[in-house]
């Protein structure tokens, strides 16, 4: 039979789940058990210690009265019952250590086995004149014995040895492992078919998920994952599923822009062609040319404003981050609306509070107040009054742009920084807004729109460049 390979998540769940139980039965096993023999024996000779320091003043009463040996051997028998153990009554000599113990006074049993060619216990009793216990071997079975001194007379010297057999602790210890073998067995059964169960669960969720991926890839959005639990794999669920929405979003944004600009392209291209075809055939007049210049840099414009859009939308756009004085930004862009703004009958002023100094790209910046202020002139009035003024905060430098015009409808407030939305008949796009929005949130900033009648501003918010030395403020009309 071959055995499961390890190269799936289930079987590797399911090996482990085993190890994990086979080890804990093996520890149980091999260190438990004994440990819980040794707890065994050592109760036992704990109680021979104490049962034979109880009957010791029997035995000494006894013996200093000069009882036959009939009478020891009654004693010996009745201590025997009453502490539910053998008893063996030694002498013990004085003499040469190596004959010790001479001889057996009496055995409660009365068999040969009592005379033994050491009597361990009964020499450490003897010599250091204490309780000794410990575990013997009597005709080949184990015992534990506790001898305790009686009395010394002359050169002999009394032990009695009350032993019992350890055969019950033996036995006891080997129902034990037969048991933890038995349950053994069971626990790694039952875990086996728990931890196939378990690991199945986790397996068919991930497959789901694996599923889930497999239909994203192909563009399928509307595969959702059922979230059965609020665990680690129902909360990567969730976040799969809120993935899942996003994408199909981004998806349906990405399709909706394609869409768009190809529609937008096609005018800009056709009309640059029917522009060169004019100008190929046809001697236009000045004022012609005028209009033909300002419409093809206007599609012109429309193209590169649709080029920006996708770059940002493949997150192609470099930027490189510097120290700009927003005051001195704002003079040169605004310097180079003087002529539209003197067309315009507007007048576009530039201000500045404390250090407006932000860490940003210049390029991009400039690329944004240049939307905003040709926003501000394009959608307002004549002699509408433009202002750019430059302001330092706690942690941010601004850049607002702000006119005294009639404001933005509140129906379309919500909707100016949406791709291809124009919010009155004025020429362009709609392309403005959307991508000043999305550079300057590239650049860790944000822009925002507050409108109300008689005053529209758009602020442009930016990190804050290290502290410098503050330049002076002031007001500076540019045109």
């Amino acid at each position: 039979m071959r055995l499961p390979r390890l190269d799936t998540l289930r079987n590797r769940l399911v090996a482990l789940i085993i190890a994990i139980t086979a080890a804990a039965i093996g520890f149980v096993y091999v260190y438990v058990v004994p440990q819980l023999e040794s707890s065994l024996t050592n109760e036992k000779l704990r109680r021979l210690e104490q049962l034979g320091t109880e009957e010791r003043a029997r035995f000494e009463q006894a013996l200093s009265g000069g009882v036959d040996e009939a009478e020891i051997d009654e004693l010996v028998r009745s201590i025997s019952q009453a502490t539910d153990s053998r008893v063996t009554l030694l002498a013990v000599s004085d003499g040469d250590t190596s004959q010790r113990p001479d001889f057996v006074v009496a055995d409660s049993q009365g068999e040969p086995s009592a005379t033994q060619s050491s009597y361990l216990t009964a020499e450490v009793a003897s010599d250091e004149d204490r309780v000794s216990t410990g575990v013997e071997t009597v005709a080949g079975e184990r015992v534990g014995a506790s001898a305790i001194p009686v009395l010394s007379e002359a050169e002999t010297s009394w032990v009695a040895v009350l032993s019992s057999s350890l055969d019950d602790v033996d036995d006891n210890v080997a129902l034990i492992r037969r048991q933890i073998l038995i349950a053994g067995v069971i626990a790694l059964a039952g875990a086996a078919l728990a931890g196939w169960w378990a690991a199945a669960a986790v397996s068919r969720r991930l497959q789901r998920l694996r599923h889930a991926a497999e239909q994203v890839a192909e563009g399928d959005f509307t595969h959702q994952i059922p979230i059965e639990s609020s665990d680690e794999l129902g909360q990567l669920a969730r976040a799969f599923n809120e993935m899942q929405r996003r994408l199909e979003r981004l998806d349906s944004s990405r399709k909706e822009f394609i869409a768009n600009a190809s529609h937008e392209l096609r005018t800009p291209i056709f009309s640059l062609g029917g522009f060169v075809e004019l100008l190929e055939t046809e001697r236009p007049t000045a004022k012609e040319r005028r209009q033909f210049v300002a419409e093809i840099r206007s599609q012109v414009e429309l193209t590169i404003d649709l080029l920006d859009l996708s770059r940002l939308d493949a997150d192609e756009i470099e930027l490189r981050p510097a120290r700009i004085d927003l005051k001195d930004l704002a003079r040169e862009v605004s310097s180079e609306f003087r002529p539209t703004a003197r067309a315009h009958g507007s007048m576009l002023q530039v201000r500045g509070r404390g250090e407006a100094a932000a860490l940003a790209d210049p390029d991009r910046v400039r690329q944004i107040l240049r939307i905003l202020i040709d926003n501000a002139l394009t959608h307002t009035a004549r002699e509408t009054n433009v202002t750019v003024t430059a302001v330092g905060g706690d942690g941010t430098a601004e850049l607002i742009v702000g006119d005294e015009g009639r404001g933005i409808e509140p129906r379309a407030v919500g909707r100016v920084f949406d791709r291809f939305y124009t919010g009155d008949s004025s020429s362009g796009s709609g392309l403005g807004l959307a991508i000043a929005d999305e550079l300057a949130a590239h650049m860790g900033g944000a822009l925002e729109l507050v409108s109300r009648r008689g005053f529209t501003a758009f602020t442009l918010s930016l990190p804050a460049a290290p502290t410098g030395n503050a330049a002076p403020s002031g007001e500076e009309a540019a045109a």
